[in-house]
């Protein structure tokens, strides 16, 4: 099969697309035609090195949508021909950048027919983080006030549909150029999150019970003047390895501070199944961005890091 793989850590020019054996599934695995896969900022982490990986080569990507064409001996709610979708891969298992993936059963869900699979490669993890983020760690409840900073990335722009889907009143901070289509997608206020008076900005307009940091190192002293008390601030990405908690305002309003990471939930399977539900609904709606071949993932690779845009990148092998 086609794969981009590298064989050392290093920049996108250690991507290279070659022919890698096709998997063979465990006993507990589906082997998975890919239709489209994600590509996510953790994808980079990984091929840098920042992240620990068990092996070299290595296949990039946590994200797949696809068909089933073959499964484990242990394996017992898929089947062959079967339309799925999986996230937490590119981690301890291969990824997902190739034509096939071997996928753990209980990473996948089924892909109704309504969902296409570009749609469903762009939620899978995004969708998952922000699950995680709001359901399990927010305790998002209708009525609750949410504020998503970041709201036209991957992570934000879904977490924008799925608090307004859970009936709570959002308000995203973006780039102008995003402002129309975050409110399209939900959003009841966005503030450009370049301002200078940004927590003033925030304060007229919201007073948050959740608060979703995706950069937490850059928003955690404005999102701790902001929650309402009892607030909750789930931090799910930072550019630095420590954030300085502002304990002033933690403590006197009775603050919760939630470090998390998707890799860590622990049903992915379920939590996918009820992402794929509220798409073909049309509560969601996962945007692609941009598309690429096997050919364009280093292009990809550059893109997510590298430059602004509202939405997901994909990967059609």
């Amino acid at each position: 099969m086609r794969a981009v793989r590298y064989h050392d850590h290093g920049g996108t020019d250690v991507l290279t697309l070659e022919e890698a054996d096709r998997p063979e599934p465990g006993p507990e695995e589906l082997l998975v035609r890919v239709e489209a896969a994600g590509i996510n900022p953790v994808d980079t982490y990984f091929r840098e090195g920042s992240y620990p990986l068990p092996e070299l080569p290595w296949i990039p990507g946590s994200d797949a949508a696809g068909e089933i064409t073959a499964v484990g001996d242990d394996v017992e709610a898929f089947a062959v021909g079967d339309r799925v979708y999986a996230t937490g891969l590119g981690r301890e298992e291969q990824g997902t950048c190739a034509e096939y993936v071997a996928v753990p059963a209980e990473l996948a869900a089924p892909l109704p027919g309504a969902v296409e699979y570009d749609a469903a490669a762009a939620l899978a993890l995004v969708g998952t983080t922000a699950w995680q983020a709001f359901v399990d760690h927010g305790d998002v409840a209708p009525g609750d006030e949410v504020l998503v900073h970041g709201g036209n990335g991957g992570v934000g722009h879904i977490a924008v549909q799925l608090a307004r889907a859970m009936g709570a009143t959002v308000t995203a901070t973006a780039a102008p150029e995003y402002h129309d289509r975050l409110r399209s997608l939900g959003a009841e206020h966005v503030v450009d999150y370049a301002r200078d008076d940004l927590t003033n900005a925030i304060a007229s307009v919201a007073t948050p019970d959740v608060i979703l940091g995706t950069v937490a190192n850059q928003t955690i002293a404005t999102d701790a003047e902001v929650a309402a008390d009892r607030g909750r601030i789930v931090a799910i990405g930072n550019t630095e390895p420590t954030v300085a908690v502002p304990m002033g305002p933690g403590k006197f309003n009775d603050l919760r501070f939630q470090a998390m990471s998707m890799f860590n939930t622990p049903d992915t399977g379920e939590v996918l199944s009820k992402l794929a539900g509220l798409v073909a609904r049309d509560d969601i709606e996962p945007v692609v961005a941009e598309r690429y071949g096997l050919d364009g993932v280093a292009e990809a690779h550059r893109t997510v890091v590298g430059e602004s845009f509202l939405g997901k990148l994909v990967v059609e092998p």
